[in-house]
Parts: C-alpha cells; sequence; structure tokens
C-alpha cells in the first residue's frame, strides 16, 4: 500500500487509550492505523520516542489581523502556532475592522488561505447592530462561534446589557462564547483607583464578584432562551462551583496562564507582562482551577494568545494594556504540567484537541481516527528547553514564560496530513485553511 506520510513508531494517544502504532495518511486524511511494514509513502517520519497527539487546537487566539502587523499578522501568528505544536487556532473578531459581517469574513477566510501555517476558525463579533443577522452570519465556512464581549471591549463589540443580551441568544442556535465580566461593576468600580498603583491592582479592580457576576447573568440568560453557552477564560473558584449545575447549557475554558501563573508573585515578577483580562489570581483559584481539570468541569484549555507591543506593556498600570501572547508557549508548558504530575497526557488531549472539536463543532479534528483530518502533534515528553524571547515568533517579541524551563517539546506539527513545522523550522509556504465547522 502506497501512501502520502507515514508516521512510524510513535506512541499514539487515541481516544481509546495509548498504544505504539503506524499511521498512514492519504489526501490529507488519517488512512489507516496499521500500516504494514512494506507499505512505503512520499515521505516517512521515524517518530520512536515520541508521543503522537492528535493535532492540538488553541481555541482562543487574536491574531489581529487586520489592523496591528507590527505585533500580530495571520501570518506570524500562525507561524507562532506551528512552531509551538499547533494544528488550528480560533481567531477573536475584535480586529480593525472587527469582523462582524459577511464582507469581513469572506476577507479572513481569503486571507487565512494566502497566509496561515495551520487552520483556522473564525469568531464573528456580536453587536447590536449585527444581531439580526447572527443566526446568518454564524452559518457562514469557517465560523467556529459567535463571540460577546459582556465587558470592556474595542468599538462597538460590546453588549453588557440583559436585553441585548437576549437578543444575540434568541438569534442562531450554535453555542455562544462570552467574556462574561460585569461591565456595569467594572465601570462603578474604576474610580476606586488611579495611575500608578501596583500591576496586581488589576486583580482588584477586576475582582472575582466581577467575573462571577457576569458568568451568573450569562447562564439565567441561556436558561431563559435554551442557548448553549460557552464561558471563556473562567478564573474563579465561584464561578467553577457554579458552572457545575450547569453543564446541561454551558461549557467551560481556563487558560494556561490561570493554571500557571498566580497572584502576588506574577505581579512582583512580571509588572505589566502579567496584566491580562480577567486577571491571573492568588493560589485558592489556581487550586479550584486544578480541581476542576482533574474532576472534568473545564472542558477547553486555551491561550487567549493576545499581544502588544512591550513597550506599551512597561507602562504605568491601568495605561498597561491587557493581553499576553501564548499560542506558541501553550504546549511546552502544558506538556511541562504532564511531566509534574498535575494531569496526565491523555487529559491534556482532551483538552486541547477532543474538548475543542465537541465544543465547537469541528467534525474531522480531534482525535486520530481514521476519516478524520491528518492533524498531529508529536512532542517529546523527555526533552528539557528553555523558553525565550529570542524563539517567539510574534513580531511583539517576547512571553510572559521567558526564562522557564519546561520538559516536554513540540517536535513536529502536521497539518491535513503537510509538515509545517519539524525540529523548531516551519517549512514551505502558507497551508493554512478555514476550519470546518458543523451547522
Amino acid at each position: 500500500m502506497h501512501y502520502d506520510l507515514i508516521i512510524r513508531g510513535g506512541r499514539c494517544v487515541f481516544p481509546w487509550g495509548e498504544a505504539e502504532a503506524d499511521i498512514g495518511v492519504r489526501n490529507g486524511k488519517v488512512a489507516s492505523l496499521s500500516v504494514g511494514v512494506a507499505d512505503e509513502a512520499e515521505r516517512v517520519i521515524d517518530a520512536r520516542g515520541l508521543h503522537v497527539l492528535p493535532g492540538l487546537i488553541d481555541a482562543h487566539v487574536h491574531l489581529r489581523d487586520p489592523g496591528k502587523p507590527e505585533v500580530e499578522t495571520l501570518e506570524t501568528g500562525t507561524r507562532a502556532a506551528a512552531l509551538g505544536g499547533i494544528t488550528t487556532v480560533f481567531d477573536m473578531p475584535n480586529t480593525s475592522p472587527s469582523v462582524t459581517d459577511v464582507t469581513m469574513i469572506d476577507w479572513k477566510r481569503d486571507h487565512i488561505r494566502k497566509t496561515a501555517h495551520v487552520d483556522v476558525g473564525i469568531y464573528v463579533g456580536a453587536t447590536r447592530e449585527n444581531t439580526p443577522d447572527l443566526a446568518m452570519l454564524e452559518q457562514q465556512p469557517g465560523v467556529c462561534a459567535v463571540k460577546v464581549f459582556a465587558g470592556s471591549s474595542t468599538g462597538n463589540l460590546m453588549i453588557e446589557d440583559d436585553a441585548g443580551l437576549e437578543a444575540v441568544m434568541r438569534s442562531g442556535h450554535r453555542r455562544v462564547a462570552y467574556h462574561s465580566e460585569d461591565e456595569y461593576r467594572l465601570q462603578a468600580r474604576k474610580p476606586m483607583f488611579h495611575e500608578g498603583q501596583p500591576y496586581e491592582t488589576h486583580s482588584v479592580w477586576r475582582d472575582v464578584e466581577c467575573a462571577f457576576l457576569g458568568t451568573r447573568r450569562i447562564m439565567a440568560l441561556a436558561r431563559k432562551t435554551n442557548r448553549p453557552a460557552h464561558i471563556l477564560h473562567v478564573s474563579t473558584a465561584e464561578e467553577l462551583e457554579y458552572l457545575a449545575d450547569h453543564r446541561d447549557i454551558s461549557t467551560v475554558e481556563v487558560l494556561v496562564n490561570h493554571l500557571t501563573q498566580v497572584a502576588p508573585e506574577c505581579y512582583e515578577k512580571l509588572g505589566g507582562l502579567a496584566v491580562m483580562n480577567p486577571p491571573l489570581r492568588d493560589r485558592p483559584h489556581w487550586e479550584a482551577s486544578w480541581k476542576a481539570v482533574r474532576d472534568g468541569r473545564v472542558d477547553v484549555v486555551s491561550s487567549d494568545h493576545a499581544p502588544h507591543p512591550l513597550e506599551a506593556k512597561k507602562l504605568p498600570w491601568p495605561k498597561c494594556p491587557a493581553g499576553l501572547t501564548g499560542t506558541q508557549t501553550i504546549v511546552p508548558v502544558m506538556l511541562d504540567h504532564v511531566n509534574a504530575g498535575r494531569l496526565s497526557l491523555s487529559r491534556l488531549v482532551d483538552l486541547m484537541a477532543a474538548g475543542p472539536a465537541r465544543v465547537y463543532g469541528l467534525q474531522t479534528k480531534g482525535r486520530m481516527a481514521v476519516g478524520f483530518d491528518a492533524d498531529f502533534t508529536l512532542v517529546d515528553m523527555q526533552a528539557e528547553r528553555e523558553i525565550t524571547n529570542d524563539w517567539i515568533a510574534s513580531p511583539a517579541g517576547w512571553t510572559p514564560f521567558d526564562g522557564t524551563r519546561v520538559t516536554g517539546w513540540p517536535m513536529a506539527t502536521i497539518v491535513r496530513g503537510t509538515v509545517v513545522m519539524q525540529d523548531n523550522e516551519v517549512s514551505g509556504g502558507p497551508t493554512g485553511e478555514p476550519a470546518k465547522f458543523a451547522p
């Protein structure tokens, strides 16, 4: 039998368990999980000593394209993803102009095909103006979900009131993704603070109740409208406990940062490079996040990659913008957590492959099975590396994990049978496509 690609001898993480297998790829799909010794291919990868994972997905990135090429573009952001072992990213709509209509969705789809190194899902932003059209917009090819900013955002990408949120929920049927901080509480508390206060003040202003109140309001409206909700970047113990009673209508994302960085130490060490929304919080919330990962309450782990210029991040609080780089570093950081015993490799695959596929309706990604897309992340669980700023592909050029030593590293990224990264080198031109979702 002849294949386009054979991956031989790797330790494969299947939904049914780990096993050594030889995988055959044909026409961008998995064609066999039991390739014979005499079978041949155009390209053969010797994966002995490596784990072969289904292609890992970063379901929450801001690639700033169009709008801010000095900090990120679709090309550089997907290059970073490929270097970090990510085969698919879902890109947020708060660009300039925002992705809120068919014209911009069409532009982004075309731009993905011209510039992306990995596959890309497109969030469409909800606004008051486009709410009547959301049922149509969520059906456009490549759209992963409607995104609602219920807390501070840019331009007209914010719907903070119950009537506006309910109108969004009644337009369409697919799961809606929410930034759920409560805007009314944010604005009411803002006068309490002043420029130049410690960076840790960010977590005092955008406090636990700000996040918890926003999530409670969204759940009440999801119940009222019977519209499924995906709560992005859940950061508090209170939310995680509350959402456990709403699993029939809600899914949960936790960010790698909230699993890795702990206040107040992170602010003392990183200053503005620790400022993000929702904020990094103290140890009890870190512990609650890991408990929720272990007991299955978390569906997805993402990066919320949101680069800003380094000079802007060094401004005094609150002038420094919120957002961190992350799509290139999420896999090695999470592999290090696996090696530290905080989760299993199969649970990592559930959170970064099967979970995003289930939540967003990716029909042929998220697992290694015959007929599925030939997306693979090959990792060396024993490799010891140091994450450094000079490894970062983003033009922003920095990572909050600079100087962090990790055990576990991505060695190859394969997208629909094409090797886009091997041994820390991105090869070839753009091969990314808009991802395909269930209607």
